[in-house]
């Protein structure tokens, strides 16, 4: 099938090359770096386009950002959903929990190798930066969390893999579809976290939106107007770096103002009290 796909890429990209500048091999995956070669090697001279691949990425944050379990589930699950093919586009290989995780798995259930494929020396070079542009398609957040009882031996696939538990927050906006909430600062987080883990590459945001929360004769697109809105917001600040730095940016300016404020009660006391 690769083959196949490299065959039909190239003949898009004699037909409509001329005019097509930025090519999209995947909207999520399965077989990319090839194509890739095929247009840098072929036509990027002649075109001078760019060819990328889109993935889909939701963000997970850790229930207890105090609690490095917490911490390490989040990074598992958006390793495991982003970092599945980001990784090896972009570092040359499988992201290092997955292959622990599903390796360690692997022998719990008997198996002489991890389910988890591995690639040559030759396949790791040839993957690695094929990339020149990642498009993201993102939609919503999870809170993340270790699972208490890990899965059995028997149990084998993507999900009991990575070893954690999926929670929201009934504060969030009612979702129009039982799995689409809306939580733009998770927007945030996961740019952050393209930006960082593979070297700030250029993004294009590929899939984002939401479903409507109920049936209308006249048009009422309140809530999706919002959604946009508050994810764009999200989108045009500046990045944070670390877990560290969110707690810097959410946790220090409240507990400065709650400080303020007590200080000023406190001195209107005493004044009160001197009167």
């Amino acid at each position: 099938m690769v083959n196949y796909f490299n065959e039909f890429a190239n003949l898009c990209f004699e037909r409509f090359g001329n005019r097509v500048k930025y090519w999209i091999t995947f909207n999520n995956p399965w077989a990319h770096a090839k194509v890739w070669h095929s247009y840098d090697t072929q036509w990027r001279a002649k075109q001078k386009g760019l060819i990328g691949i889109s993935l889909s990425g939701d963000w997970g944050e850790p229930v207890d950002i105090s609690n490095q379990k917490d911490i390490e589930a989040a990074e598992r699950y958006v390793q495991f959903y982003l970092g599945w093919f980001a990784t090896p586009i972009f570092h040359g290989d499988y992201p290092q929990v997955m292959k622990d995780f599903i390796g360690r798995k692997s022998v719990q259930q008997g198996l002489g190798t991890s389910r988890l494929p591995t690639f040559s020396p030759q396949e790791k070079s040839y993957i690695k930066g094929t990339c020149d542009f990642l498009g993201i398609g993102h939609f919503t957040t999870r809170y993340i969390t270790q699972k208490t009882n890990p899965s059995g031996r028997s149990s084998s696939s993507y999900f009991t893999d990575r070893d954690l538990a999926e929670l929201v927050d009934p504060r969030w906006p009612d979702p129009g579809s039982e799995w689409l909430y809306s939580v733009p600062w998770g927007f945030r987080r996961l740019l952050n976290f393209v930006k960082t883990q593979y070297a700030n590459p250029m993004i294009y945001v590929t899939e984002n939106g939401v479903s409507e929360k109920m049936l209308c004769t006249e048009l009422c697109d309140d809530w999706r107007i919002q959604y946009y809105k508050d994810y764009i917001n999200e989108m045009l600040k500046d990045p944070l770096t670390s877990h560290m730095e969110m707690v810097t940016e959410i946790v220090v300016p409240t507990v400065c103002t709650l400080s303020i404020l007590l200080s000023a009660v406190f001195l209107m006391f005493l004044l009160r009290r001197r009167n």
